[in-house]
């Protein structure tokens, strides 16, 4: 039986192994890395999944933003969603992601960089407002995709940490 907790009572250890077990220790080079930079989880929407006593999944939000011709649109970043190797494709990552979309609803917007495909059939993430956005870093387009909740964004910016609240949310 998987329960989810928040990620903030998980062991940072046990996050690390389960991150670089899912997605190999050079993960921290990865561009999604550069987009939170500074920037500390979002602690009402990260979660921690966990069989008996062992993790075995985690979901991270993080506050980021569209930096435009406009100014700052404050945004989430939905993302790394890491589930042990030994346990995906069993509906832990599809778990946490509904318990995080119930927290988030009436917040920022989502963004996450991830199968467009999977992400547009299970939770109604698109490609077609993130098209002309800009990312610090090598990526592949069709993977970075949007859940607005019906809000108009800009049409085009460059993806980063929120400078609003860039240092005040580590802990």
């Amino acid at each position: 039986m998987i329960t989810l907790s928040p990620l903030a009572d998980a062991d940072p250890n046990a996050v690390e192994s389960l991150l670089d077990a899912a997605f190999g220790a050079d993960r921290r080079g990865r561009t999604a890395y550069r987009l939170r930079e500074g920037m500390a989880v979002i602690p009402e929407l990260s979660l921690a999944a966990y069989e008996e006593d062992r993790l075995v999944g985690s979901l991270q939000c993080w506050p980021i933003a569209l930096h435009g011709a406009d100014g700052e649109t404050p945004l989430i970043l939905v993302g790394p969603v890491a589930v042990d190797p030994e346990r995906q494709q069993q509906g832990i990552g599809r778990a946490m992601m509904r318990e995080m979309l119930a927290s988030a609803d009436g917040r920022e917007p989502l963004v996450l960089i991830g199968d467009a495909e999977y992400y547009s059939r299970h939770f109604g993430f698109i490609a077609d407002q993130a098209i002309n956005w800009d990312l610090p870093g090598p990526f592949e387009r069709r993977r970075l995709l949007a859940r607005t909740g019906g809000r108009d964004l800009p049409y085009r910016g460059m993806l980063g940490p929120r400078r609003e609240t860039k240092g005040a949310l580590l802990r």
